[in-house]
């Protein structure tokens, strides 16, 4: 009985000239943190850009903000709730939480906004990113730089007050 477990060992055994190689998993990518980011609105902004151009003008925006507009009021009403500004908000930039908020649109603050409300807005917001000023917002002008200091996880420290000693990192 030894005799034939000891061989059914051999034969399980890998033969001596062969080595058995364990890896662990690869280390994660460390990259570095983003030092240009686009905001949520602006990121709408550009996919607005109709003709594929590389620049949005402001009447593919207007457009664009109609046909987001109209996929949320599907009730055709002409006004949609705070609710409903969230699932648009969700569904177009990417958060219901994202900015502009339903107060800044809300400009007559009946907790109801309307198309022309939202327009309104992105007219303003057009306005913020056309730096150059030439009635088109390009890719370039998206972009907001972040010079706060980050690491792979965000900022590291608040930015101290004028004259005040930076904050501890409470991570």
């Amino acid at each position: 009985m030894m005799i034939l477990l000891a061989l059914l060992l051999q034969a399980a055994s890998p033969p001596d000239n062969s080595d058995i190689l364990v890896t662990a998993p690869p280390k994660p990518f460390g990259q570095a943190p983003a030092t240009m980011v686009v905001e949520p609105v602006a990121m709408m902004i550009a996919a607005c850009d109709a003709d594929n151009d590389g620049e949005t003008l402001r009447s593919e925006m207007i457009a664009c903000v109609r046909h987001s507009y109209e996929t949320i009021d599907t009730a055709h009403a002409g006004t949609i709730g705070y609710i409903q500004f969230a699932d648009w908000a969700e569904k177009w930039l990417g958060d219901r939480n994202a900015l502009p908020s339903p107060f800044d649109v809300d400009t007559n603050g009946d907790n109801r906004i309307t198309l022309d409300e939202l327009q309104a807005h992105f007219s303003k917001l057009f306005s913020r990113f056309d730096r150059n000023h030439d009635g088109a917002i390009s890719r370039a002008e998206t972009l907001t730089i972040r010079t706060a200091p980050a690491d792979a996880n965000g900022p590291v420290a608040p930015r101290p007050p004028f004259g005040g000693k930076p904050q501890k990192d409470r991570r």
